[in-house]
């Protein structure tokens, strides 16, 4: 039998293991159930792999991720190993014939999603396979008070009836000890090997900086650092738009979302990667499985959801060892939009549902009816039909998703996509000499501003509706500009697809998954309260918030934090500044800049001085980003 090592390094050529890699693959191969949290970037994935190249027989891995799954196999076949994904979409006489390959062609891995589990048949298929490890990859999802909750986590252990003696290995990148503790129970898992690793990053730089203008701060860390780096928003349009701003600046970037293509992702993601670009703007959508050493700093200039999530974003920078850093860019309006973003719109037990009912009315289902119909679903074309808020319906949709209620295919995407190719004021012109299409023109430049600079979403119903004209005007308006050259448009069939996994019964069927939902809600609203707690701690070193928060207690401060900085920075003229300062703020309101020029201080003096004044309570950042005397 080969060992470990060898096979790490004949497969991935790797020279050693990462701690503590090795000690969990010996606890697999000796058919222990295991858990192991390693935080993102510790190499999870080798710690079922290694092992199950070493057995005879196939690794069962369950995953939620779609993306990371693919991502895995491909990886795995470049290497010459044999693996298959049965992910969403694949058809009924497909899936048979894949399994049909892990039962008789020497396969080692199969990835799934914890849903396909409760599809009877699949069960009993992967019943007779000779499964040597069983791998739940996102964890946490087990668990009710995870980040991720998925119902379907909860069917996994009664894979231990079918396979007493193969070992279950537990993984996750982020879990709070209450996680982990109700992950190990749910999973059942017998007696388990525990195995964690430290959060703590040393040489990763958090920072958290209170400013009234996001883009000049940007632009001035992304100068003296650059190397590659990220940039996190908080959706789509943020992304072209960021885009936009640096590239005016000089910057080379790219960027990353849900409602991309395959093509189009893949080949932005490369840029990046291959060093064409040194910025990647991307939604939370980026990052599950990009493995890129050299990324110097990661910036947030919208606040994430949760800490786990900003956790694993941050960790994406300083993979190589050397000083990198993680910076947050807030202002005061940031909290209102947080809580308008995240909170404002969880959907309560009547608007899920709501949604339900009209859905089953939306695609003429009838009460006791409709399990496994399947429909290509538009969403805007939905939440226009009944007036329903579209980012509302989507986290009720994708509750209903995540219970197993219904499935969807993909993510929700546009069906068109537009540019303007010619100057404005080529437009302004043309609706100068064709006033009958100006209506139109005028309210798609409107709703989308950046649509000279890059293909946008085009939501047809949404301009219809706004121009109070039929859709046929307005496609046949984007055919007769695309013929003259003045726009490029390309029209997609990618709506999503919806099956119903269980028959309509209203409010019964809500009633069963509503306790989950207000669980849910409330621990997003903790999650939120969390950030907001991360930020305003102006007292405590940032690195040792971040680590008490995934139960983690260290006796010295980071040294490299934004709070270590301000500790240790040295404070000469600090106090000249800050009266300086003091003296303009009694005049006028004034934003950093102003006070640069006025004060003729260097700049980093100038933020430091700002951010002392701010943590004594003696000036304050008002929502208009201005800096006011503290009443």
């Amino acid at each position: 039998m080969p060992k470990p090592l060898e096979i790490l390094q004949q497969y991935w050529k790797h020279d050693a293991f990462r701690a503590p890699q090795e000690a969990i693959i010996t606890s697999v191969l000796e058919g222990k159930d295991t858990f192991a949290l390693m935080p993102t970037g510790g190499g999870k994935s080798i710690c079922f792999q290694v092992p199950a190249m070493i057995q005879e027989g196939i690794c069962l891995v369950i995953s939620p991720l779609v993306a990371l799954m693919k991502d895995q196999v491909q990886n795995l076949q470049n290497l010459g190993i044999k693996a298959i994904a049965l992910t969403g979409g694949i058809h009924h006489d497909e899936i048979i014939n894949l399994l049909d390959n892990c039962e008789f062609g020497n396969y080692k891995f199969l990835y799934l999603s914890p849903e396909r589990l409760q599809n009877d048949w699949i069960l009993e298929r992967i019943k007779n396979l000779p499964i040597t490890i069983i791998a739940i990859d996102e964890a946490h999802c087990v668990s009710q008070w995870g980040h991720d909750f998925r119902p379907a986590y909860l069917k996994i252990s009664k894979l231990k009836e079918y396979f007493p003696k193969v070992p279950f290995l537990a993984l996750t990148a982020s879990a709070t000890q209450r996680v982990q503790e109700d992950l190990i129970l749910q999973l059942e898992l017998n007696n388990p090997k525990i195995f964690t690793k430290s959060f703590e990053r040393e040489n990763l730089a958090y920072m958290v900086f209170e400013v009234e203008d996001k883009g000049y701060l940007m632009e001035q860390i992304l100068r003296k650092n650059p190397q590659s780096s990220i940039v996190y928003v908080s959706n789509r349009r943020a992304c072209s738009d960021t885009v936009s701003q640096l590239e005016i600046i000089g910057f080379s970037a790219t960027y990353y979302h849900g409602g991309l293509s395959p093509k189009d992702k893949e080949n932005h993601m490369q840029l990046w990667m291959n060093e064409k670009v040194q910025v990647m703007v991307a939604t939370n959508a980026f990052g599950m499985g990009i493995d890129k050493a050299n990324v110097k700093t990661i910036i947030h200039l919208h606040l994430p959801q949760n800490l786990e999530n900003y956790y694993q974003e941050a960790g994406r920078a300083g993979r190589n060892g050397e000083k990198a850093f993680a910076v947050m860019l807030v202002n005061p309006s940031d909290i209102i939009q947080s809580e308008m973003q995240f909170l404002s719109v969880l959907p309560d037990k009547a608007f899920l549902n709501l949604v339900f009912i009209k859905l089953c009315n939306f695609f003429q289902i009838a009460y006791g009816e409709g399990i496994d119909d399947q429909f290509s679903f538009n969403m805007n074309q939905f939440c226009l039909k009944y007036n329903l808020p579209t980012l509302k319906v989507y986290n009720a949709i994708q509750f209903l998703d995540r219970q197993g209620i219904i499935s969807l295919s993909q993510e929700f995407t546009e069906k068109i996509s537009l540019q303007f190719i010619i100057p404005s004021k080529e437009v302004i012109r043309y609706m100068s000499l064709n006033p009958q299409d100006e209506e139109i023109i005028l309210t798609i430049l409107r709703t989308y501003p950046g649509i000279y600079d890059s293909q946008i979403a085009f939501n047809l119903q949404l301009i219809a509706k706004k121009a109070t004209k039929d859709e046929k005007k307005v496609l046949s308006l984007l055919q007769k500009l695309k013929e003259k050259d003045i726009v490029d448009y390309i029209a997609k069939s990618n709506d999503a697809t919806i099956t119903f996994n269980e028959v309509r019964e209203d409010e019964r069927t809500i009633n069963r998954v509503s306790k989950y939902l207000v669980a849910q809600n409330e621990l997003k609203t903790q999650q939120l309260q969390s950030v907001l707690q991360y930020i305003n701690e102006k007292s405590v070193c940032k690195n040792k918030v971040l680590l008490k928060y995934f139960g983690e207690t260290i006796e010295d401060d980071c040294g490299i934090c934004s709070f270590c900085i301000t500790k240790t920075k040295t404070k000469k003229n600090t106090s000249s500044l800050s009266a300086k300062i003091i003296e303009l703020l009694t005049i006028q309101d004034l934003n950093s800049r102003d006070i640069q020029k006025l004060t003729k201080f260097p700049k980093d003096e100038v933020i430091f001085a700002l951010q002392q004044l701010l943590e004594n309570n003696r000036v304050i950042l008002k929502p208009n980003n201005l800096y006011s005397l503290k009443k």
